[in-house]
């Protein structure tokens, strides 16, 4: 194992917040078959104390998870220097079996993690817990992937060896190559331009519907979904390439570098947000009639479609400045 101070913290970061996952997914379990809001037992005030302990703690355990996503692609890019053959973060995931399967993991439970902070923080609005339910099934579903994403972390770490030779992102993404990047890089680039501004503009068209009118939420979080992935897809294909300047550079992992100025970040941060934040109108849409929640729903959904759609505008102007500005063509 290389010992590194991020590796380090992404290593007890993660076992803590597994254990307190688990810990809230047994007591979650409880709730979900003992919970009585109209009870007056000794076992229902219990509960009652316990968990808005457990969700207050667990909110700032999430939030660490999320931002572990960041912290572990910025660690894999740092890295890729201790490894023959590596140029970024493709090389040093590269290394072994468990590098892309964790990294695949720390989306899913980002993504998850995003959406339970969202539930925890309507469910704290309300005066009845009315969504407690719903949150606890939620964590006790995601539970086994943040377990998952801890085991393949460790074994990704602990496995590594400098003496490892492994490959560059340019052998990866090269026509020789069978991989589902490499597919996505060689999916056509006009076309799959002509999608991405096609899925943003929808998306950003029912957003600001649905900021004015309170309706087309699900219609929304459908679109933002789809755009998400989109947009990954177009990172890939072509928005790479005019970062580059290089009709052959795919690597989604060459522009979290000091070279590009770390666009990355900003692409990549920008993105996630608009993702989580477009997604968590629709999973709020349900519950718009709650009684208790009948005030708080639409004003955070109207936040967060706000925030969805400053971040989806955000994503393509940072994906369309060099594509508009720089003296670039694709053939």
């Amino acid at each position: 194992m290389i010992l590194q101070p991020a590796i380090l913290a992404l290593t007890v970061s993660s076992l803590l917040v597994s254990t307190m996952v688990l810990y809230s997914a047994f007591w979650g379990g409880v709730i979900l078959r003992k919970w009585d809001i109209s009870s007056g037992s000794e076992l229902q005030l219990d509960l009652e104390r316990r968990t808005y302990l457990v969700s207050t703690i667990l909110a700032y355990f999430l939030a660490l998870q999320v931002a572990s996503l960041f912290l572990f692609i910025y660690t894999a890019d740092d890295i890729a220097t201790l490894f023959v053959g590596a140029m970024c973060a493709v090389g040093s995931l590269s290394v072994n079996g468990w590098g892309y399967p964790t990294l695949l993991l720390k989306l899913v439970n980002f993504l998850g993690a995003g959406i339970w902070l969202i539930l925890n923080h309507a469910d704290g609005q309300g005066y009845d817990y009315p969504l407690i339910r719903h949150k606890y099934l939620l964590l006790v579903i995601i539970a086994p992937f943040i377990l998952a994403e801890t085991i393949a972390q460790c074994a990704y770490f602990s496995l590594m060896r400098p003496d490892i030779i492994t490959s560059c992102c340019g052998s990866l993404f090269s026509p020789a190559s069978r991989s589902l990047l490499t597919d996505l890089a060689t999916a056509p680039a006009r076309p799959t331009m002509a999608i991405f501004y096609l899925f943003m503009s929808c998306t950003l068209g029912a957003g600001l519907y649905f900021s004015r009118k309170g309706r087309g939420g699900y219609l929304f979080a459908l679109l933002s979904g789809i755009s998400f992935i989109v947009s990954l897809v177009a990172v890939v294909s072509f928005i790479s390439l005019y970062i580059y300047q290089m009709p052959a550079h795919h690597c989604p992992f060459c522009i979290l570098e000091q070279d590009y100025c770390f666009a990355g970040y900003p692409l990549y941060g920008s993105l996630l947000a608009a993702g989580i934040s477009g997604t968590g109108v629709g999973v709020l849409m349900p519950f718009r009639c709650i009684v208790s929640l009948v005030e708080v729903i639409p004003r955070m959904q109207r936040s967060l479609t706000i925030s969805a759609l400053w971040g989806f505008a955000i994503f393509t102007l940072l994906a369309s400045w060099p594509i508009l500005f720089s003296n670039f063509r694709l053939q």
